[in-house]
């Protein structure tokens, strides 16, 4: 299937200057003894709030930094890592619960010649905001450095189906797992 990219979007992309911004969503899910919550947090990279898809991103410096995977001519395991400042100790006491396997997405955002964030829907309908990852927390942990929580959170890598899961041994004789 082809990405479709809104007419607002593109217009940006084909400008001389480009400002973007990064919308993080995490879902996670904390279990009880006797009760199971989902909490979704709504992060962005953008100075202020934004309101996009019904729900309000907040932009209160709480998202430090995305590290996206590289691009390389091997297959590798370089997956995205999002670094959130845990200010109230909520996502350490969550990640003591166990996180992994929770869904995290990434979104990027464009601005217009205003510095105002493109959160709009062209007439094609297609959004101004554009999808580039969708995963699963893998590698989460907390970082304490002068008062500073921070939460770190890797997110699967996309090559992350071709790693073995299970070994199959073949030879003339049979298969054996």
């Amino acid at each position: 299937m082809a990405r479709t990219f809104s007419t607002n979007f593109l217009s940006v992309i084909n400008s001389d200057t480009i400002n973007y911004f990064y919308l993080i969503q995490i879902e996670l899910e904390r279990t009880g003894a006797s009760t199971q919550t989902r909490n979704t947090y709504y992060y962005t990279s953008f100075e202020r709030d934004i309101s996009w898809n019904g729900q309000t991103w907040s932009g209160d410096g709480g998202l430090f930094e995305i590290d996206s995977p590289r691009f390389s001519s091997i297959i590798d395991r370089e997956a995205y890592t999002v670094v959130l400042q845990d200010k109230d100790n909520t996502l350490s006491d969550i990640f003591k619960t166990g996180v992994i396997g929770n869904d995290i997405f990434v979104r990027v955002g464009v601005l217009d010649t205003n510095g105002d964030p493109l959160t709009g829907v062209d007439s094609n309908g297609v959004s101004d905001i554009v999808s580039i990852y969708s995963g699963f927390i893998d590698a989460p942990s907390i970082a304490v450095d002068w008062d500073v929580n921070t939460a770190k959170i890797e997110g699967t890598s996309p090559m992350a189906d071709l790693d073995q899961i299970k070994l199959f041994m073949v030879s003339k004789d049979g298969m054996d797992q």
